[in-house]
């Protein structure tokens, strides 16, 4: 991933915490209706694989370990920032050019787990 005007994308390219699409949506949702300071960055959806992808500050991946969820250095490499994904693949749930440049992980572990406990609660009285 090459963000706008890093040159190789090496030094400064965000990571990529992927999680489960249901944990994904619920996570957005619970980082928009509190109007975190830091707000949401983009977030890819991948249909074929049911996930979301939300990107991080480069450097996130080093110390990422939420139970579920994968964050990767992605070193600069594949998607571009600037163009929009094949129409095969990933698609922008958020758009890069709509929201902040990166999600703040610590406000992404909190919703992920705010998430997960919503998800089990409401799979809970469906049994």
């Amino acid at each position: 991933m090459e963000t706008r005007g890093s040159g190789s994308g090496e030094d400064t390219a965000p990571d990529l915490v992927t999680v489960p699409a249901r944990q994904g949506l619920e996570a957005v949702d619970i980082i928009r209706r509190a109007a975190a300071a830091a707000g949401v960055g983009p977030v890819l959806h991948d249909g074929a694989d049911d996930t979301l992808g939300f990107l991080v500050p480069h450097g996130t991946a080093d110390g990422w370990d939420l139970p579920g969820s994968a964050c990767t250095h992605t070193s600069g490499r594949g998607l571009r920032i600037e163009q929009p994904p094949a129409p095969e693949g990933p698609q922008w749930l958020l758009p890069p050019e709509a929201v902040k440049p990166v999600t703040d992980p610590e406000v992404l572990r909190a919703a992920l787990g705010e998430a997960a406990r919503l998800i089990e609660a409401a799979d809970q009285l469906t049994r």
